[in-house]
């Protein structure tokens, strides 16, 4: 039986918080930047707070 592996990737993209829910970093902040406008950049930057009980 072969080895299950932990995915690394989530650990390093995700980090939980109190009462179960999870915090990440929003996509589209790397590159493009000189197309979107100073609002939307600095709204990019935030973080989002996921809740896990809506998910499942």
């Amino acid at each position: 039986m072969y080895k299950i592996k932990n995915k690394s990737s989530y650990k390093k993209r995700f980090k939980l918080i109190s009462n179960g829910k999870v915090k990440r970093k929003k996509s589209n902040k790397l590159h493009n930047l000189k197309k979107k406008n100073k609002v939307r950049k600095k709204k990019l930057s935030k973080n989002k707070i996921i809740n896990l009980k809506i998910i499942k």
